[in-house]
């Protein structure tokens, strides 16, 4: 798959899920308009069809949950390994592979990726918008074995019978514990998004060989409908190479100014969309360290306006240079 910069010919979707940090009652069954909701922390029981655990503790923001909110009538189900949750525009689903019922991590990410692609070839939502992945010991291995980059091989190797021209927008991240297990959801369509790409980066499929056998397979956002943008995991890159190594605010300084070009290609694409971070931009910073989470709280709370709720989760990112990465979500004012 191969991202481009979108174009004129696309069709967006005319409704996106309207997505809110919020709090939700240990035990309760998910309200009926919510399509898919994400949790974050320990194990608390029994997952929800309609959602996702994901193994990475807050260090701020504790409790608030990701809510993806329905338009129209929401249906549920299994297929195989997948939970599914679908409304009359869109579709969320998930799939959990322990590593080694598949003997290691490439052949249990190629496999969750075929059935991944199975199921969307066969489903009413052909588009595949936007992925999140999450592992463990995502950096430990040297050179072609690093475990991203068998990740990212184990990937393209499954995803290879989906017929998709856009890549979907990703995030990569590796837990902190062990969980012996790969964490995959998504977002599909029935209609395609336009994939925003960033002139101040390198496009994922044309990093040079010195990242690995196989290019990552994403694109840096992907405008799903007028309302809704949702951003990759953005870090401190420019062009391919990292930057600012050990340096916590040059490179969320870097982040800032990579998620600023791309709203305002956003915004070219879609008026509606604010050119910069507003009320309604979501973010999750994923931590490499925790002792600096008091300074990516006061950047984030400067940077947003007053009272926008946020995350920051305990997580690795994809290089080891990298100290932090910034999930967005972005969306036009409502009403």
């Amino acid at each position: 798959m191969t991202p481009v910069n979108g174009g004129a010919a696309t069709r967006l979707g005319v409704v996106a899920p309207r997505i809110e940090y919020r709090r939700l009652e240990p035990g309760r069954e998910l309200p009926g308009d919510v399509l898919f909701a994400i949790q974050y922390g320990g194990d608390d029981g029994p997952l929800p069809v309609r959602g996702a655990r994901v193994r990475l503790e807050p260090l701020a923001g504790a409790g608030l949950a990701e809510v993806w909110h329905a338009n129209g009538a929401v249906r549920q189900g299994f297929a195989g390994e997948i939970r599914w949750a679908a409304d009359d525009h869109h579709l969320a689903a998930a799939i959990e592979v322990d590593e080694r019922r598949h003997g290691g991590l490439q052949a249990a990410t190629a496999h969750a990726y075929a059935q991944l692609a199975l199921f969307q070839s066969q489903s009413n939502y052909p588009h595949l918008l936007r992925t999140w992945n999450y592992l463990d010991d995502i950096n430990v291995g040297a050179g072609d074995v690093e475990r991203y980059r068998v990740f990212c091989t184990g990937r393209a190797a499954g995803l290879g019978s989906l017929r998709q021209e856009r890549a979907p927008a990703a995030t990569v991240i590796g837990h902190h514990a062990i969980t012996g297990a790969l964490q995959v959801y998504w977002l599909a369509g029935r209609s395609p998004g336009i994939p925003i790409e960033n002139p101040r980066q390198a496009a994922p499929h044309h990093y040079p060989r010195q990242y690995g056998p196989t290019p990552p397979s994403f694109s840096r956002a992907m405008l799903v409908a007028p309302g809704l943008l949702m951003i990759s995991g953005t870090a401190s890159i420019v062009g391919h190479a990292s930057q600012h190594p050990g340096d916590l605010q040059r490179q969320m300084e870097e982040i800032f100014s990579n998620l600023g070009t791309l709203l305002a290609r956003a915004h070219a694409h879609a008026p509606g969309l604010p050119a910069h971070p507003a009320a309604g931009t979501l973010i999750k910073a994923y931590l490499r360290h925790r002792e600096h989470v008091g300074a990516v709280e006061q950047e984030l709370a400067r940077r947003l306006p007053a009272d926008t709720p946020f995350l920051v989760l305990a997580g690795d990112v994809c290089r080891a240079d990298l100290l932090l990465e910034f999930d967005c979500l972005h969306a036009a004012p409502a009403g």
